[in-house]
């Protein structure tokens, strides 16, 4: 087999520069200087160069093609051309006979399109950027996409949330072929945490609620909003919006799409997130003020909405007030 040291990343036209990059760096910068362990790194494409960045800003040479996969222990699929086109029958068996040879195979972003192409994803829990997920699970029903973390490892494949999260992944490959304490020193050369907590849905905005015309429960939308730390009924939200509890509960369900209760809470964990960003104020207060009674319950919703915890989300989001 193939030494997991000899790392390939396989790239196409129209090539995403950071993904590439990411692979670049953790696994083709010389690091001896600093007495760590290096990887013999090389890029390797299925067409003819050159290859183009997209956006056109350059374009890479390389003298490596399909057939030298065969003697890379570690692949990278830094992310897909094209996320609604197939990749070529080639390249696909390419990676199939890859890891049944024990090969381990990785994605950046939109790379696991590559793998669910190949068949490697399936009956797999995977994942990749959240603009994506839902598309990779429609275009491949089999794959177990979760759109909530950074990166997945299962059955010699890993696949890895959007851009940064690709450093992420590397690292943590990097950690589990050499230590945590060279992991630590690689991220330590790049200036980046040798490790996150938490997941991506961290960085994925409360989506605000829209109120089709003909519907108008902005009034009331903006009331809830305004009183987060209160506990109210449906029935008391139908007597503000003038309807039967039955007529509001449709007609709140066809403006925003979802029910009163998952609206709210939506809404205060955002303002959970607001108060840790830019305030002080400590967790049971947060919990209080966003309308969630305990500081237990503030961490129950917080692991279960954006897999992190209230003092983790604030460590990583902390802004003067």
């Amino acid at each position: 087999m193939a030494p997991l040291s000899t790392v390939a990343a396989l790239v196409f036209q129209n090539f995403a520069p950071f993904e590439l990059a990411v692979a670049c760096e953790v696994f083709g910068m010389d690091r001896s200087d600093m007495g760590l362990p290096g990887y013999d790194f090389f890029i390797c494409t299925p067409e003819e160069p050159p290859l183009r960045a997209k956006g056109g800003l350059f374009s890479l040479d390389t003298p490596y093609r399909l057939p030298d996969l065969e003697r890379a222990g570690t692949i990278v699929v830094p992310a897909a051309e094209d996320v609604h086109r197939g990749t070529d029958e080639a390249t696909l068996e390419a990676l199939r006979k890859a890891h049944a040879r024990g090969a381990r195979i990785i994605s950046v972003c939109s790379g696991a399109f590559v793998l669910a192409a190949a068949g490697l994803l399936d009956g797999k829990r995977a994942t990749t950027h959240w603009m994506y997920a839902d598309l990779l699970a429609r275009q491949y029903p089999k794959v177990k996409v979760d759109s909530r973390v950074l990166y997945v490892a299962e059955d010699n494949v890993y696949t890895s949330a959007g851009t940064a999260a690709g450093i992420d992944l590397c690292l943590h490959i990097v950690r589990l072929d050499h230590g945590a304490e060279v992991a630590n020193m690689f991220a330590r050369r790049m200036v980046v945490p040798p490790h996150r907590d938490g997941g991506q849905a961290q960085y994925v905005d409360l989506p605000l609620p829209v109120t089709p015309e003909g519907q108008d429960l902005s009034g009331t939308l903006d009331w809830m909003r305004q009183h987060l730390d209160r506990d109210v009924s449906v029935r008391e939200l139908a007597h503000r919006a003038h309807m039967s509890p039955r007529t509001f509960a449709r007609r709140f369900l066809a403006a925003t799409g979802t029910t009163p209760h998952k609206w709210l809470l939506g809404q205060r964990i955002l303002r959970a997130q607001q108060l840790l960003e830019g305030t002080d104020l400590p967790v049971e207060m947060v919990a209080e003020q966003a309308g969630l009674g305990s500081a237990a319950t503030l961490r129950q919703h917080f692991q279960r909405q954006l897999n992190t915890s209230p003092q983790a989300y604030r460590r990583t989001f902390r802004r003067s007030a």
